[in-house]
This record gives C-alpha cells, sequence and structure tokens, in this order.
C-alpha cells in the first residue's frame, strides 16, 4: 500500500495564508503561525470596519450638510424637519454633494424647506 501525505494540501493552505499577509511587516509576513494570526486579525478589523464606514460617511454628510445649511441661515434640524414636513425626499450623500459641488441649488432646496 503507497503513503499518502498532505503536503500539497498543507502547501496549498500555508500559500493562502502567505498571499493575504503579503506587504505585511517582518515576520507577519514570512513565519507562517504569526501570518495565520496577522491575516485573522485583519479580517476581524476588515469585517467591523466595513460597518463603521457606512456611520463614518454618514456622518461626515452630516457635518457638511449642517456647514451648508448655517451659511443659508438654518439649522440642520431645521432644515431635515423642513424637508420632511414638505415631503421633500433628496438622501444625505446627494445632500451632501449638492452642498460641495452646486451651492446656488442647495441654497433653492433649503429655501424650499423653510416653507
Amino acid at each position: 500500500m503507497s503513503r499518502v501525505t498532505s503536503a500539497v494540501a498543507t502547501r496549498q493552505r500555508k500559500k493562502k495564508i502567505f498571499s493575504k499577509a503579503k506587504g505585511f511587516w517582518g515576520g507577519r509576513s514570512k513565519l507562517y503561525r504569526i501570518a495565520k494570526e496577522a491575516v485573522m486579525r485583519a479580517g476581524q478589523f476588515a469585517y467591523r470596519d466595513r460597518r463603521a464606514k457606512k456611520r463614518d460617511f454618514r456622518r461626515l454628510w452630516i457635518v457638511r450638510i449642517n456647514a451648508a445649511c448655517r451659511l443659508n441661515g438654518i439649522s440642520y434640524n431645521g432644515f431635515i424637519n423642513g424637508m420632511k414636513r414638505n415631503s421633500i425626499v433628496i438622501d444625505r450623500k446627494m445632500l451632501a454633494e449638492l452642498a460641495a459641488r452646486d451651492p446656488e441649488v442647495f441654497a433653492k432646496v433649503v429655501e424650499a424647506a423653510k416653507q
């Protein structure tokens, strides 16, 4: 009966980890056990931050809208409240883009929300 080794499977497993750890500093890219731990940790951060990114962008949009609103003489809270009362449906991402790139159009939206 022939002898079976797990060399191919082991090499594939290690190769997968090392390719994910490419660019890591020092032993984190060269030593299997350390690379494996570093890749797992990086994966946890990536998973967490894919969700955090959505929160961060929403906060950024709100800051930009608030700054533009104050230049037009209204608070962010009053602006959003006015938009809901007047059934104006524009999401915060688009409002932030308007505020940054087209202040005249944003001013018109603010006037519509004030009424």
